[in-house]
Order: structure tokens, then sequence, then C-alpha cells
């Protein structure tokens, strides 16, 4: 909320907002005429803020006032609640991670000497943070070092709707750490997988190589890592329906895809592969054993019994 307020700050005010003054109004020959803090809308607006806007107050005055004289209504209300910032800074959450690992080309088996290690997991935030009014952020994340790591309420609701990123992360074959709630989680990740896998991995697939093609005919090139990762999104949905796990690790694929990351193959050959797919898929749905939707009623105990805990602070 404290970045949306600086945005805010930095934004042109349109025509019609209503605004609060920082500064006391005043008329002719310097005579007070309201008060810092009352209301306004403004009626004219600067194209930028070297330039003064026109507020009209309630009795009709209007006075001529730089950006930083007001502050929106709706900023001004909600500023007790932008110090969210300041709260979570008291709490060091990543001591609230439960559970990380690592995805990604290295936990794929793709990786190169220039491969960074990407980390995923979940945190549970303590129960009087959680309850604040500040709530808590859907994800931790750190650009610096490729982390980020989802809020545990966050995470499964993710998981249900069948999202490969985070299914991969309840399957990664490096697990770096992984408290006993956690090990309950990855011990019920079957709960999460269902005949969605169908829908979730091929329409993101459909809708990628779209926009590949697009490339291709505006540009003449295509990133060749995505569409690896595309067609291994596609080995891995596969799986899923047919054996009822996600695979990580790219296996017996390995040297095909590092071709196709490396431009080493046409994209008419990789586009018939991507189709012949696409079939393997629609055959493996329906024959698959997984149930049409996941499980939600054991996700949503698990939920209950994670904040349970974190109200008795055992995580």
């Amino acid at each position: 909320m404290q970045n949306e307020m600086v945005n805010n700050l930095m934004a042109i005010v349109p025509v019609g907002t209503q605004v609060v003054s920082r500064v006391e109004i005043k008329g002719g020959e310097g005579r007070a005429l309201h008060p810092a803090g009352v209301v306004g809308v403004v009626t004219s607006a600067p194209i930028d803020h070297e330039h003064a806007y026109r507020v009209r107050f309630p009795d009709g005055y209007e006075a001529s006032l730089r950006r930083h004289e007001i502050v929106t209504l709706r900023d001004f209300q909600l500023r007790g609640l932008s110090e969210t910032y300041s709260v979570l800074s008291e709490y060091d959450l990543d001591k609230h991670v439960i559970y990380r690992c690592v995805i990604g080309s290295r936990a794929y088996e793709l990786e190169h000497e220039g491969s960074d290690t990407d980390r995923r997991g979940v945190y549970l935030p303590p129960a009087e943070l959680h309850w604040s009014l500040y709530g808590v952020p859907e994800q931790l994340e750190n650009p610096a070092n490729q982390d980020c790591y989802w809020e545990l309420q966050k995470f499964l609701v993710m998981a249900l709707k069948a999202n490969p990123n985070v299914l991969e992360v309840l399957y990664s074959p490096i697990v770096e750490h992984a408290t006993p709630l956690a090990e309950e989680m990855l011990a019920m990740r079957q709960v999460f997988l269902s005949k969605l896998v169908y829908q979730t991995y091929n329409g993101y697939v459909l809708s990628q190589f779209k926009k590949l093609e697009g490339d291709l005919r505006n540009k003449g090139a295509v990133k060749w890592k995505h569409v690896m990762h595309l067609i291994r999104l596609l080995l891995a949905g596969i799986t899923v329906l047919r054996e009822g796990y996600v695979p990580v690790r790219v296996e017996g694929y390995r040297e095909e895809l590092l071709a196709i990351r490396d431009g080493k193959r046409k994209w008419e050959d990789v586009d018939r592969w991507r189709v012949a797919l696409h079939a393997e898929f629609d055959a493996a749905a329906i024959a698959t054993k997984l149930p049409e939707r996941p499980d939600y009623a054991k996700a949503n105990a698990f939920l209950i019994r994670a904040r349970r805990e974190m109200v008795e602070n055992r995580v």
C-alpha cells in the first residue's frame, strides 16, 4: 500500500477528483477562508508538476494549489493504513518460511553454467499479523536471488487451480527446508491433482504458441528457451494425467529439449511435435483416473489445521 501511495503522489490528479488541502486556504489580502484539511474538487489540472491545480471549495471559492499542497481524499483516508510496510518490518517474515525448494532449470536438469538457482516455497505468518488491519503480503520476493515464497492460503488456492509452477513446487526433487507442517502438506500433495491440469496446461501452451507465432511473423525470431519450456510443460501434463504425479526432471527428453533451447530445431519440427503432444494430452485426459476436481475439503482442512498451529505458535 505504501508503494501505491508513492505512485499516487507522482500521478497527475484528474479533473473532478476530491482532494484535501494540506495548507490553509487564503483569499484576498491574505484573509483565511478555510483551514488546512478542507475538501475541494479539482476543476483544472496541469500537464506536469511545475504548474498549479485549480481547486473549488464548498463555498465556491477557487484556489491555485501545487501538487504537494493537496492529497486525494482517498489517499488521505488511507494514510493510517499506509503504515503496512513499517509494521511488516517489525517481523522477519523469512523466519516463517515453512517450505523451501529449488525449481527451474536446476530442478529440471536443464541448467548450464550461468543458470540461476530459483527457490520457491511457502510461508505461514504469525497470527497477530495475519489478523491485523495491515494483513500480510501474498508473497515474499527477493528478485536479487530469485526467491519467492507464497503465503500458505495463496499457495493452496493456486495449487487447487492446477497452476503449473506451484504444482512443481510440491514435487520438486530438491527440498532445502521443510517443517513438520510442510512435510504434512507434501504427503497430501496428490489431493491437488485433477483433470484441471488438462485445461490449465493446454490453455497456457496454446495461448503462448499463438504469441510465438506472432513473434515469428513480425520479428522473424522466437525465444527458444520459452519454446522449450512450453514443450516441457506438455510432456509434464501428459505424465500427470497418465501416472498421477508431477514430473519435474525431464529425464529422457533432456537432449531434445536442450536442442530446442539452443535453436537447433526448426520451428516447423517443434510445432509438429507440439501438435502431436496435444493429441497425446487429449488421449490422456480421456483415460486418466484423476478426479474431475481436486479435493477442496482436504486442502481446506489442512489450512485450518495450519492456522490453528499458527495461533498456538507451534510453527
